[in-house]
């Protein structure tokens, strides 16, 4: 899945406005201009469109992590040079401090089903019998459930 989607969907769930992306930026490492995040968040096919490369995404995922469960007593890990959807998806669970449960719940509200040891394959080292590479499908799902979990939350809050 192509990292500026990935962003955009994050920052929709989250609901993030360009300020609060420059400090998830710069929590993560990461200094950009007001400029470049607009960039990254226009579609494919602007002219303007500025496409993330996974290191500056591993940043963000990074200072995502820092500020959604806040700074920890361990050293921030390095950004990877090359991010595949396992990783992205392993600092999105982190981030949202989710269990197996919680995700296979996450993936039901997109109508999405797998099993819990399918789930468990994506988070394996690579290398490992059992480790299962997180097609793009699966990535989208569990980012549409997340949308769809926030939003519920976000108008239950706006009820009370």
């Amino acid at each position: 899945m192509q990292t500026n989607d990935c962003l955009r969907r994050l920052r929709y769930i989250l609901d993030l406005n360009d300020n609060r992306m420059i400090r998830v930026c710069a929590e993560g490492g990461l200094t950009v201009s007001r400029e470049v995040v607009s960039r990254w968040l226009k579609r494919d096919d602007d002219e303007d469109f500025l496409l993330l490369e996974d290191v500056e995404f591993s940043k963000f995922l990074n200072g995502l992590i820092v500020l959604q469960r806040g700074p920890s007593d361990r050293q921030t890990p390095p950004p990877e040079e090359k991010l595949s959807n396992n990783a992205i998806f392993r600092k999105i669970k982190i981030a949202f401090n989710l269990d197996a449960e919680a995700i296979l719940e996450t993936l039901a509200l997109a109508d999405f089903k797998i099993s819990k040891h399918e789930l468990s394959a994506f988070f394996r080292k690579v290398g490992h019998r059992q480790y299962r590479k997180c097609k793009d499908q699966i990535l989208r799902n569990f980012l549409k459930g997340l949308q769809i979990k926030h939003y519920e939350s976000r108008q239950q809050a706006a009820r009370t």
